[in-house]
């Protein structure tokens, strides 16, 4: 039989509709310049907010580089300062005077005192040795003219070395200059941050514009604080340089200080405008710019405001641009749009006639098949597998019903195995949730253990993060006096974890009670473990032996968890000691013990590090801070309660997120 592939079919219905192809290609421009219309204004306001973003950004980084390079000169001075105070004898004497007349207009070295209590004989070696500093500062108040107006260097023992060309308005006919600088703005500000800082802008007081003081502390070669240089900066080019931009009618950039206030150039007298008052901002816009965030927003006045900060000054750098302004392309656009699709619309219900009647006749030799197949396959689907599509066509349908039929078979198998399949996993499932048990009635679980005892109280619990854990604790008298305390963590998790948890807890009771001290049960059970030791499993244990009678722990420490102890009347603190290794790592170790003692009142807290390392969504661990802290809380409580708040606070701070270990704690409680 001659076989009529789907494609032959599908050719011959598009060469019957070829005539009406300009038509179609019609309708596609048509259904495209819908999309232009709907799209053009979303697409140009995300490319705008993008660019927006951009300009902010790159003149942030643009403005930090700047005033970088000013904090870099004056970190460089402070090291050359340091540097004098360090070898006062490599350096020539300079004097320098007080304020003249005579260096008006001329750059010049003068100094002043903070009060007349400071001698100028006590420090005149000082003076001399800073007057070094005008080789260093003369070459970058040559460079920078007209931006930076005055260096200076303030001292803790009340000199003052400045350096600029009015220092003449200081002079005071051949007298001393005092100025406090010790409790200026910038000297205080630098000293109590230890670090390179920039001032709020203020106006210079000798009329020269808008200023900003750039400042860093100054340290001796012993790190002994000796005073803060400082840079007066002129904002007026740097400004021009950040601000300059052209948005278009209407739109602008601005620059907003850290007290909200708008600077709109050096010109002192107009800095008297706050961000709030900005025309057609929002008091959102206004916060989340004085919060010193990054983004872009629109205005319910429909004005878009970009923002983003400038970090080493604190300002925020600000554009503004009217949404009429970006949609103006937009709106020329759409109205083309509409002309367009009227003039194709009569000819879209052209094509939708002509396309009816031609698809017609071919769609339903097409589909008849693709029906019937449809058919078969859904009750195939609804689990009648031993049904088959009796389609024979010699094309791609009849292919695709044979592999359905195929299909139906295997899947027929499958079924059989996946039954086989569940009931051994379902087998599997029941034997763990009887490891399960068996593990849980390995360990203490009835409280009070010891109902008789007065001297102490106990409790303690066992979260496994699996259906079965590696974690275990332990305790049991060894004789009337002595009471053995152990908490362990075995390596891995899952069943090998807990089978070499089972033979670790024997083997420590049963060699605690033939009597020794907690090193040599230690290297027994070590000697023990390592043979046939092929997994390479290992624990960490803390064992500790309470002398009852008197209150003394004899502990060793494997590669475990520090404990925590409470004094009577005080705070939980970890009880730190040297470590050994963790038993089975090697065969033949010693173990170092430690010894510390309980008196009425004290309590003891040992864990696992699933207390410690439990871990949120945010991937932040739980930490031994929180639990002394969770511990802390809860002190005054019985042990019992104790453990049951400390388990609650650390499902808290781990909220949604899974238990990847398992968590153990014992609580004791010695009354003596």
């Amino acid at each position: 039989m001659k076989r009529h592939p789907i494609l032959k079919k599908i050719q011959n219905m598009v060469l019957s509709i070829s005539v009406a192809a300009l038509i179609i290609a019609s309708a596609v421009g048509i259904v495209s310049m819908i999309r232009i219309q709907n799209d053009s204004e979303k697409a140009l306001i995300s490319q705008m907010e993008q660019n927006l973003r951009n300009i902010t950004t790159n003149k942030a980084e643009l403005a930090e580089s700047e005033i970088g390079t000013f904090s870099g000169y004056i970190e460089n001075f402070a090291e050359y300062i340091r540097d004098l105070y360090k070898n006062p004898d490599g350096y020539v004497s300079r004097y320098v005077s007080i304020p003249e007349a005579k260096y008006a207009g001329i750059l010049a070295m003068s100094r002043s005192l903070k009060d007349t209590t400071v001698n100028v004989q006590n420090i005149e070696n000082e003076i001399n040795l800073l007057g070094n500093l005008e080789q260093v500062w003369y070459p970058l108040m040559n460079t920078h003219e007209g931006v930076i107006s005055t260096i200076y260097f303030g001292t803790e023992s009340g000199l003052l070395i400045a350096y600029d060309r009015q220092s003449d308005l200081n002079a005071d006919n051949g007298k001393e200059v005092y100025y406090d600088h010790i409790n200026s703005t910038w000297y205080k500000k630098a000293k109590s941050l230890k670090k390179t800082c920039f001032t709020d802008i203020y106006a210079d007081i000798y009329g020269r514009g808008l200023t900003i003081t750039c400042a860093t502390p100054v340290y001796d070669a012993d790190k002994k604080f000796v005073g803060v240089i400082g840079m007066d900066i002129l904002i007026s080019d740097l400004y021009r340089m950040i601000v300059k931009l052209d948005l278009g009618q209407d739109s602008y950039a601005f620059l907003v200080d850290n007290d909200g206030n708008i600077i709109n150039n050096d010109n002192v007298e107009e800095q008297n405008k706050t961000l709030y008052q900005e025309e057609g901002i929002s008091q959102f816009v206004a916060s989340e710019i004085l919060a010193g965030k990054t983004g872009v927003s629109l205005t319910p006045s429909e004005i878009y405001y970009a923002y983003t900060p400038i970090k080493s000054t604190g300002w925020k750098f600000c554009v503004k641009i009217p949404e009429s302004v970006i949609l103006a392309p937009v709106r020329s656009v759409q109205r083309n749009v509409i002309f367009t699709i009227m003039l194709f619309f009569a000819a879209f219900l052209i094509i939708v006639v002509i396309v009816t009647i031609v698809s017609r006749k071919f769609s339903r030799k097409l589909t008849n098949p693709i029906t019937a197949l449809g058919s078969d396959v859904e009750k195939i689907s609804g689990g009648n597998l031993d049904h088959r599509a009796e389609i024979y066509d010699n094309d791609e349908i009849g292919d695709l019903a044979k592999s359905f039929n195929n299909m139906a078979v295997s899947l027929k198998d499958y079924i059989k195995n996946l039954a086989a399949v569940t009931a051994e996993k379902e087998r599997i499932g029941a034997e763990l949730n009887v490891a399960t048990q068996i593990q849980a009635d390995m360990l203490p679980r009835i409280f009070p253990p010891f109902p008789e005892r007065k001297e102490f109280e106990i409790f303690a619990t066992m979260t496994p993060a699996k259906e079965v854990g590696g974690d275990f604790y332990d305790f049991f008298l060894i004789d009337s006096d002595h009471l053995g305390l152990v908490m362990a963590d075995v390596s891995g998790k899952g069943v090998p974890a807990a089978l070499f948890m089972v033979i670790s807890k024997t083997l420590i009771k049963n060699r605690a009670m033939m009597g020794g001290t907690p090193s040599e049960i230690l290297h027994y059970v070590n000697n023990q473990l390592c043979e046939g030791n092929e997994a390479e499993l290992f624990v960490t244990v803390w064992l500790g032996i309470l002398e009852i009678s008197t209150g003394k722990i004899t502990s060793a420490n494997a590669g475990h968890e520090y404990p925590a102890v409470r004094r009577a009347g005080a705070s939980f603190e970890l009880v730190k000691s040297k470590h050994s290794p963790a038993v089975a790592t090697m065969e033949g170790m010693k173990f170092r013990e430690s010894e510390f003692t309980l008196n009425s009142g004290d309590m003891l807290f040992i864990y696992t590090d699933g207390v410690a390392e439990a871990t949120n969504s945010d991937d932040k661990l739980y930490g031994t801070d929180r639990m002394l802290e969770a511990l802390n809380k809860n002190a005054e409580l019985n042990v019992d309660e104790i453990l049951v708040n400390m388990k609650h606070d650390v499902d808290d701070f781990t909220g949604d997120a899974p238990q990847f270990d398992d968590i153990t704690m014992l609580c004791l409680r010695y009354f003596g």
